[in-house]
Order: structure tokens, then sequence, then C-alpha cells
């Protein structure tokens, strides 16, 4: 029994000094840093083409917000413009410049149009029902008159301006102004006081702008067009519209745009390109060609839409598709009533 343990001890003990030398081996220093190399060159093309990628994506998600934002503009104002009296062309505006609003911009389209007002009138005429009291079934509907200006506008203002930029100014937009006639209680009186429903009888949007010039008339468009003060406040229509000034596209001629021909006969004088088109001149990105004799307007806006990601987005007809434009032309219905 002891020969057996003995022989048994031995030829373990040999066993483990004939095994070979069991070592466990990691990354050698050089291995790790030729791991990082290859990984740094395989990840950083892949990093810089995901970069490039998103940058791509919300280029054209901004290009895409600002054409539906122009194109939006372009409607409401055909919108505005369908129940137009009177437009005025350069030499219109030109001559009642005095007249409008005091804004730091440019007017670039100015008319007279209709304006209906629901539910406002009592249908019992002899019984006086207030604006503000009025239900469906006791009042019709009625029409008045409102002085419309749209505006280009551009300034420092950073409310306007993302991103800003120190020393630059921000993008252009369009501003609105609108000064309504009220509701008309007594057409005999000569007063605004005394003529239309004060501000406690009426809704808003039925109360009478003070800078309305009750001696208004169409037989002299260019006269008493405002009263000079009491303006109400703007409203923004839509904002970033191109600023560039060097290389950007010319407004067509407005005559041959709205096919416009020379009157004839003895003593006809040919009608100027010049008088039809009503722009800053000098970035032309929101401009008007206006017929004023046909009551015809075209209205042209130009976007840019990399001014929302850089202050430098100048004008490149190499990527003009960043540059949304769109127009529209309407000839006004008021004065048909329709």
């Amino acid at each position: 029994m002891k020969s057996l343990l003995r022989l048994l001890l031995k030829s373990q003990h040999q066993r483990n000094r004939s095994a070979p030398a069991q070592a466990e081996k990691g990354m050698t220093l050089i291995e790790l840093l030729i791991g990082t190399v290859m990984a740094f060159l395989i990840l950083t093309p892949m990093l810089a083409f995901v970069v490039d990628m998103l940058n791509t994506d919300r280029r054209e998600q901004l290009k895409a917000n600002t054409e539906q934002d122009i194109q939006a503009a372009v409607d409401f104002i055909a919108q505005d413009l369908n129940q137009a009296i009177y437009i005025y062309d350069n030499a219109g505006i030109t001559a009642i410049n005095s007249q409008l609003p005091t804004a730091s911009g440019t007017p670039i389209l100015v008319f007279w149009k209709r304006k209906q007002i629901r539910n406002s009138v009592s249908v019992d005429r002899t019984t006086i029902v207030t604006p503000l009291n009025c239900a469906p079934n006791t009042c019709n509907d009625t029409y008045t008159r409102s002085l419309v200006a749209y505006y280009q506008v551009r300034d420092s203002n950073p409310i306007w301006c993302q991103p800003q930029s120190s020393g630059n100014l921000c993008p252009i937009r369009i501003e609105r102004h609108e000064m309504s006639e009220g509701i008309m209680k007594d057409s005999t009186q000569t007063t605004a006081a005394a003529r239309y429903f004060n501000d406690t009888e009426t809704k808003d949007g039925q109360k009478h702008s003070g800078a309305f010039n009750l001696l208004f008339d169409f037989n002299r468009p260019t006269l008493n067009v405002t009263t000079g003060a009491n303006f109400p406040r703007s409203e923004v229509l839509v904002n970033y519209l191109d600023h560039s000034i060097a290389n950007v596209p010319p407004p067509p001629n407005c005559k041959i745009g709205l096919g416009v021909v020379d009157p004839t006969g003895p003593g006809a004088t040919p009608i100027n390109a010049a008088d039809l088109l009503i722009t800053d001149g000098s970035t032309h990105s929101f401009y008007a060609c206006v017929d004023t004799r046909r009551n015809l307007a075209k209205i042209t806006i130009r976007g840019n839409s990399l001014r929302r990601l850089q202050t430098d987005a100048n004008y490149d007809a190499s990527r003009s598709a960043f540059f949304p434009t769109a127009n529209v032309q309407v000839q006004g219905r008021g004065a048909r009533g329709q």
C-alpha cells in the first residue's frame, strides 16, 4: 500500500515538471497604439460623413421652411389684393409717401380695399343695435374701406436676427399696416366721433382707425389719404427675405410682365416701365409691378434660407435653390363689387 502511494506521487510530480509552462499574455503598448491609429483613420471619415449629412439635412429643412413661408406670404397678399379698389403705382406711392405710416422701411405695395365685417349692421334700421351686441339673426354684414400698406423693413433688432451678428443688419422682413374705416352709425355727421360707433360699441376688427381720413375721395387718390397720425401698429407677415445687394437677380420689365399696351391716339404718351416698378432699388427681394389703370399688380418675394444658419449668407446664383422665389399676379375686384 505504501509502495503504491509512493508510486502515484512520483508519477504526478514528473507529469507536472514535464508540462509546458502556462503564461497569460496581453496587448503590448505598440499593438494598442496601432489599434488606436487604425480606429482613428476609420472613424474620422465616417464622423465627417455623418456631420455632413446632418448639416445637409438641416439646410434642406430650412430651405423647405423658407419656401413654405414665402408661398404663404404670397398667398396672403393675393387674398388681400383680391378685394383691392385702387392700387398705387410707383408714381402714386411717391406722391403719398409723406402721408403713410412712419417706418424704417420702404413701402412696396399700397392699395385701398373693401373690408367685409360680419354681423355688424342692424337689420331693423329703426332700432340701432351696436355691433358689439349684434347676433346673426339681428344683424347683416357690411363693407367698409381700408388702406393697406406692405413695407420692406430691415434693422438690427435681434428679435428678427438669428443667428445674431454684431455690426450687421438683420435679414429683410415684410410688415403690414392697415388703416380701417369703422362701422357707420350716422352718415350725415362730419366728425368721426359722431359718424362711427366708438370702441366700446364694437369688437376687435370693427373699430375705426384714427389714421383714416374722412375727406378721402377715390376721384383724388393722392389727397387726404390719411390723417397723418394715430397709425395702428404694424404686423409682421414674413421674415428672412434675402438681404443681398451684389449679384442679385434684377426685376423684370414690368411693362412686358403685365402686358401693358401704350395708349394710342393724338398726344398719347408711352408708358414708362419704371413708373410701374416699385422696389427698394438694391436687394429686389420684395417688389411689385403695378398697373393702376387696370387695377393689376404682380408681387415677387425672394427668401434666404441660408441666413437662418449663417450671417454672411449672400446671394449665390449657383445655389439659387436656397433663395426660393414666389410671385403672384392679382387683379383687384373690389371696385366691381365682387
